[in-house]
Formats: C-alpha cells, structure tokens, sequence
C-alpha cells in the first residue's frame, strides 16, 4: 500500500433497540466490537468510530485483521 492510501473494509452490524432506549450496535465479525447511541443516528456513526478504533488496535498489535466478503450495516427495527 502507498503512503496515504487506506484500505476499505465494510463489515455487518446488529442494532437492537435498548430496553432503556437508543440502540446497542455488535458487529459479529469483530469480536468484542459493540457501542451504542441514543438515537439511530448516533448509533450508526458511533459504530463506525468502534470498527476504525478496532480496526487501528488491530493494527498496532500487528493482528490479523478479520474481513467480511460483503459487509454492510442491517438495522433491526421493531414493528409497530
């Protein structure tokens, strides 16, 4: 990889609606990767604020970086 260029991963992440309200955010593929908000919106860009902490972690301990053929975010929304 050149200086400056970065590499670009998506990966498939859980919301759930919170008891409390807000959601909670997993994504499987990162073992240990979870945040959460307390809107939809904060949610989903605090879930990709833990995927690049994770991803520059992994990094940095020089560990094999787990990758999804086809990630993508799926949100679970209650009905009704």
């Amino acid at each position: 990889m050149k200086q400056g260029e970065r590499n670009v991963h998506s990966y498939t992440a859980l919301f759930e609606p919170a008891e409390e309200g807000g959601f909670v955010v997993y994504v499987p593929a990162l073992p240990g990767c979870a945040t959460q908000g307390e809107t939809f919106e904060e949610a989903y860009r605090n879930t990709k604020d833990a995927i690049e902490g994770y991803l520059e972690a992994a990094r940095a301990l020089e560990e094999d970086i787990p990758l999804e053929p086809h990630g993508t975010i799926v949100a679970r929304v209650p009905a009704g």
